[in-house]
């Protein structure tokens, strides 16, 4: 720089409106207990298309709530997708060995299909199944927390980086948060209650998470293939050069791993092939999210993914007590439809934006 040029600033981003901000993080609200609890169907509510209405009642602010303030945290602390899943991780955590006890409960789900899943990776002296500690913490993680926020975000691309809520709409969540858990946690605890050495242990293990989600650095930022300022890397990406898979190819490969994730036997096998499904996933996505042709396609083809794969699988998991069979399916369809038609808008929602400036029209 010469004595001539002026310092350069960084460019000062137009306020968001309300009615913006508000409506997406209503629709992760909404969206995390959809794919949490309702897209792969294997509760008996799938036939009940009401109740499922009204459980949204309770579910929104069991998951939906917490999506969101995992969300506003890293974003308004500068940080990504690690921090994300791991502040995903606690609370998914917490869900299943707190509030619900899911981990630690042997009569949680009064079915023999609870024991054949059970018993095989049980562990007496910790009390815990293996297959339900990668199954239950991992399944939170990409299904109730991570896949619904990349893709609402996909959803409102020139907002994704930014927060959505005040402090006002900050302290709504917690409130909402904590009335769902205890709601649940009451609900739960008339039947069965943990050890406190079994709440000192998931304590201990979520303490240890949070600490590092936020002992992770800072992203930085990055210039985007149109030249403009991108989101950022993530914190833990080494920026390393070189290609990355097209957005198509990682959703197949999202598909794959996070089947197998999915449709893991029980026994220590099935196990192994779970865990390595997940870090092999896990280790692809941290390797080439560094680079920088990696973009919000290939964000939104990841957590698309998910959705897909939970939303395929739906027709052929038997749901728990009894269920009509017509309505069971034609709630599997109708769930599986809302999805394709979400990815489609939420992918020309992306392309509306990555195209015009390559076009000549004005940056958005």
């Amino acid at each position: 720089m010469t004595s001539h040029q002026a310092p350069t600033t960084a460019p000062i981003q137009a306020p968001i409106p309300a009615r913006t901000r508000i409506g997406a993080a209503v629709g992760l609200l909404l969206l995390s207990p959809i794919c949490a609890e309702y897209l792969i169907g294997y509760d008996q509510i799938i036939s009940n298309p009401l109740d499922m209405l009204t459980g949204l009642l309770v579910l929104g602010p069991l998951y939906g709530t917490v999506a969101v303030l995992i969300r506003e945290t890293a974003r308004r602390t500068g940080r990504g997708w690690p921090t994300m899943v791991l502040l995903s991780a606690v609370f998914g955590l917490v869900q299943a060995g707190v509030i619900d006890q899911s981990l630690f409960n042997p009569d949680f789900v009064d079915e023999a299909s609870w024991d054949d899943d059970r018993l095989p990776t049980f562990v007496a002296g910790l009390g815990v199944s293996v297959k339900h500690v990668a199954g239950f913490v991992g399944g939170h993680v990409i299904w109730s927390f991570c896949a619904p926020i990349g893709v609402v975000e996909s959803c409102v691309p020139r907002i994704a980086d930014r927060p959505w809520l005040g402090r006002v709409g900050i302290t709504v969540m917690i409130v909402l948060y904590g009335l769902g858990a205890l709601v649940i946690f009451k609900e739960h605890g008339k039947q069965f209650l943990a050890t406190p050495a079994q709440f000192g242990t998931v304590g201990l293990f979520a303490l240890g998470l949070a600490v590092a989600a936020f002992a992770l650095p800072r992203r930085f930022p990055r210039r985007g293939a149109d030249g403009r300022g991108g989101e950022g890397r993530d914190e833990g990406s080494r920026g390393s050069g070189g290609r990355v898979p097209p957005a198509w190819a990682v959703g197949c490969g999202a598909v794959v791993l996070m089947g197998a994730h999915q449709l893991s036997s029980p026994g220590w096998g099935g196990v192994a092939l779970n865990v390595a499904a997940l870090v092999l996933a896990g280790g692809a996505l941290l390797w080439w999210s560094g680079r920088p042709e990696w973009g919000p396609a290939h964000v939104l083809a990841v957590c698309g993914a998910a959705l897909v794969v939970n939303a395929a699988l739906s027709f052929v998991v038997e749901p728990l007590g009894d269920t009509s069979p017509v309505v069971k399916y034609g709630a599997n369809a109708v769930l599986m439809v809302v999805v394709l038609l979400l990815l489609g808008w939420a992918r020309r929602r992306l392309r509306h934006i990555i195209v015009r400036p390559l076009e000549g029209a004005r940056p958005v």
